[in-house]
């Protein structure tokens, strides 16, 4: 008898109401394109839930209280203010940034007590830059890093992140980086923004990073996972598999010129997929990260949900 496979899609309107101003790249209109992309009836058999407000208990599982109260202090009754010169606020964006996290300690709770074989956290503000105690790169809490902790909270004694986004995710990075327990690998430009994700930043040998060179493409990037990281993941056999799943690796993408396709996406969520299944009992939570052209966001998010729906 075939195993059933059941995707839990968690996301929030409150995600909308994340306004970072007029031409700001990270913008509500992204989260609907996905929304969209998920609409069809190719996709009528997720389990769709509400994403509930992360707690303080969740957020201190990564970030010390005193930095969860500056965000949310910064958060303006009106306007917009600037955590960063890249990360803008609005008087939306706490509850948004909340439900952000609480969609990826959700899903893993979900996957983890078996109501879901997989999730989607259909979310923004996106999490990777921010590190434990920064905001960054539009980035408020770290939601994949949270979600991680959570998983081990929840007795999975090795957890790892595998971050496909363009750019380094410093914040997952930081978290892990002393904790021999969680592992991080992650495929990004280089030379580019954060600057970090040397190949030589191993952590206490849990961190693989596989910087790629701008126009390196889809042989370059399939080359890092056969060889470097579906192999360090492997070795590390994951109880629990969290995804940063950022789509502006895509050669539409405006900010960054990795050059991948759709098909990419569906290669490498396949591959994860394998590992999940061998030692992680299939438990799977992929969250959403960045993807600024919209267009190329919602086809390859279609994709990549395609493959979870799919097991």
């Amino acid at each position: 008898m075939p195993h059933f496979i059941m995707t839990a899609l968690f996301t929030h309107s409150a995600c909308l109401g994340h306004d970072t101003g007029r031409r700001h790249p990270e913008a509500p209109a992204r989260l609907a394109a996905v929304l969209e992309a998920l609409s069809g009836g190719a996709y009528a058999s997720l389990d769709r839930r509400d994403a509930p407000l992360a707690t303080r208990d969740d957020l201190v599982l990564v970030h010390p209280p005193r930095f969860i109260d500056w965000v949310m202090r910064a958060i303006p009754k009106q306007g917009h203010a600037a955590l960063d010169p890249d990360t803008i606020v609005s008087p939306g964006s706490g509850d948004a940034a909340l439900r952000a996290a609480g969609a990826v300690r959700a899903a893993v709770d979900a996957v983890i007590a078996g109501e879901a074989s997989n999730a989607f956290c259909a979310v923004r503000p996106p999490g990777h830059h921010a590190e434990p105690e920064h905001a960054m790169g539009f980035c408020l809490f770290n939601n994949v890093a949270i979600g991680a902790a959570r998983a081990r909270q929840l007795g999975c004694a090795r957890v790892a992140v595998v971050d496909f986004d363009v750019h380094h995710g410093n914040g997952t990075q930081a978290a892990f980086a002393a904790d021999g327990d969680f592992f991080y690998a992650s495929t990004h430009q280089s030379p580019f923004y954060p600057g970090t994700g040397a190949a030589d930043e191993v952590g206490v040998g849990n961190i693989v990073n596989v910087p790629l060179r701008a126009g390196a493409g889809a042989i370059a990037f399939r080359a890092a996972y056969e060889r470097t990281i579906l192999p360090a993941l492997a070795t590390f056999r994951p109880e629990f598999l969290l995804i940063s799943a950022g789509f502006d690796a895509h050669r539409r993408d405006p900010l960054a010129q990795l050059m991948l396709e759709e098909d990419d996406y569906r290669w490498v969520t396949e591959r994860l997929l394998d590992v999940a299944r061998l030692h992680a009992k299939g438990r799977v939570v992929s969250t959403l990260e960045g993807g600024y052209d919209l267009t190329a966001l919602a086809a390859s998010t279609a994709v990549h949900v395609a493959v979870l729906m799919a097991g």
